[in-house]
């Protein structure tokens, strides 16, 4: 399945979890499941635990935070010790 159609599966609707991106059809935030896998939870058991989900709204959560984080702008902000006094 190919990045675009992935993507058909994240929606972002003002009325379902204040706005927040979820797996189509459903309440499941993609913040939920990066979570999960950034805990080391594997598919299998997420799967399990939310039976509504496939394995390609896994993928689909994966693509969608890699595609925000492409196009985030970063500003870094000079440390502490580099601030000029006032």
């Amino acid at each position: 399945m190919e990045d675009d159609e992935l993507l058909q599966r994240i929606t972002v609707d003002a009325r379902v979890m204040v706005g927040k991106p979820v797996i189509r059809g459903t309440r499941i935030p993609v913040a939920l499941i990066l979570k999960m896998l950034g805990q080391g939870i594997p598919t299998e058991e997420i799967l399990h635990e939310y039976p509504r989900l496939e394995e390609a709204d896994i993928h689909a959560a994966m693509i969608y935070a890699a595609r925000v984080v492409e196009h985030e702008d970063v500003f870094p902000l000079p440390s502490r010790g580099e601030l000029m006094p006032a």
